[in-house]
């Protein structure tokens, strides 16, 4: 596409828009062939009798998301990177079907899983990025809801295929087999069919220079800065990382613990089945309506409620005693409460990062989130362990209404301008005016003039 003809929006962008969201919807079912499979594989083929060693793939997972996300996002910052690194990404998902298919022990499964860490982070990462480049400020918070309902429709949609499955097939041969040919399809459409967006993030920077020239003269902050930024210094980042890290701290027990928690008080294969993909598909589908209202009446609101509502569901769950209707009620809950948080986590972020900043600063925010499903599988494997399931679960949902609590002292009330570019002037956060839907310059870029204290 001409530099002429670049146009921010979803409408504008909807051909190549849609194609992403398609992709990330393969993405995701990656991660879903192994939510209801690879646990019970853990127990029953591979004969492990600690909760801790059966969810060591999710911490070699975690980590290797958390450490990819982290150098992806300045590879990004390149021209052509976004595209680069999501083929790259597919391309990294091949080995993981075969070497879970050949495992001679669960030490290869926690490799294959290395790999599959490592394509969640850049491919997941570019589709992320991707989107929010072709929208503009304007529909963020809709383009990260359909992205990462998406992306959590595809988990839903091959966990429930996954656990049907492997009532009658090896857990280990259903991964295998629709890992091969979903990577092969995922890798062939971004190979073939993928623009990269690098234009739309020149219009968007040319325009956000416009309404706020003293960013302009700023250079792009470097990794290091970025990371501090986003982590420590800037109240606003930092609670966002915080939640983040925390939500998928309890995804990562939701992922690996709950099968194991139903299983060891007699639940079926298909009432596991049913718990484990109810949760992603409620997640999936309230992703597009929590996207948009956060565009309508900011982030704030959403994320905190979410992160208490998720808190609350994994209350339930540890109180069950794993009865069925408990444990669906829990799930359900569970998938409302980070609907509301995963896309506004992240156009949260965007909202006060520079465009030329952005990917460096999503990906720093996405390896604190991700890493959460390190500290995940190591507490809630540690504890199930040491006190049981119960405890393991009400540990995590006390540790997550401690977050959303966090996050409501600390996140801004409204929607907020960049302030990553300066973080030492001590920039007020304040309302971003639209720009006007072509994408194209303001006409009165002095209504952006950013105030300072």
């Amino acid at each position: 596409m001409s530099p002429s003809r670049t146009r921010l929006g979803l409408r504008e962008n909807r051909g190549q828009f849609s194609l992403l969201v398609a992709i990330n919807a393969f993405v995701g079912a990656m991660v879903g062939l192994e939510r209801s499979a690879l646990p019970l594989a853990g127990h029953e083929q591979f004969h492990l009798s600690s909760s801790l060693a059966v969810l060591s793939f999710i911490i070699a997972f975690g980590l290797s998301k958390a450490l990819v996300d982290l150098v992806a996002g300045a590879f990004a910052e390149r021209k052509g990177g976004r595209r680069r690194l999501l083929v790259i990404g597919w391309a990294l998902a091949l080995p993981v079907p075969l070497l879970i298919w050949a495992a001679p022990g669960w030490w290869l499964v926690v490799i294959a899983n290395l790999f599959l860490g490592a394509n969640q982070g850049l491919a997941w990462s570019m589709t992320v990025n991707m989107k929010i480049d072709l929208v503009g400020p304007r529909q963020r918070g809709l383009a990260l809801g359909l992205n990462e309902a998406a992306g959590y429709g595809g988990v839903a949609i091959a966990t429930a295929l996954a656990g049907a499955l492997i009532a009658t097939i090896s857990p280990r041969a259903v991964v295998e087999a629709g890992g091969a040919g979903i990577a092969l399809i995922g890798l062939a459409a971004s190979a073939l069919f993928v623009r990269d967006t690098s234009q739309h993030v020149a219009l968007e920077q040319a325009n956000h220079a416009a309404a706020q020239p003293a960013e302009a003269e700023a250079a792009r902050p470097s990794l290091v800065e970025a990371f501090a930024q986003t982590s420590f210094r800037v109240p606003g980042l930092r609670a966002c990382s915080q939640a983040g890290l925390v939500n998928n701290l309890n995804d990562g027990l939701a992922w690996g613990l709950t099968p194991l928690f139903l299983a060891a008080h007699g639940a079926s294969g298909g009432q596991v089945a049913a718990v484990t993909a109810v949760y992603p598909a409620v997640w999936a589908i309230g992703q597009v309506p929590a996207g948009a209202a956060s565009d309508r009446i900011g982030r704030r609101a959403l994320i905190v409620s979410g992160m208490l509502l998720q808190a609350v569901a994994l209350g339930i769950l540890a109180a069950s005693h794993a009865a069925f209707g408990l444990a669906l009620l829990s799930a359900v809950l569970l998938g409302l409460g980070t609907a509301s948080v995963y896309p506004t986590l992240i156009a949260a972020i965007s909202d006060q990062t520079v465009p030329r900043a952005r990917a460096t600063t999503v990906g720093v925010y996405r390896f604190w989130r991700d890493l959460g499903y390190v500290l995940g599988g190591a507490i809630a494997g540690g504890t199930a362990d040491a006190l049981g399931y119960p405890s393991a679960i009400a540990i995590v949902a006390a540790l997550t209404a401690a977050s959303g609590l966090w996050a409501a002292a600390e996140l801004p009330r409204r929607k907020t301008r960049s302030t990553i570019a300066h973080p030492a002037r001590g920039a007020t956060l304040v309302d971003e005016a639209p720009p006007p839907r072509d994408g194209r310059q303001p006409s009165t870029p002095e209504a952006y003039a950013p105030r300072h204290t």
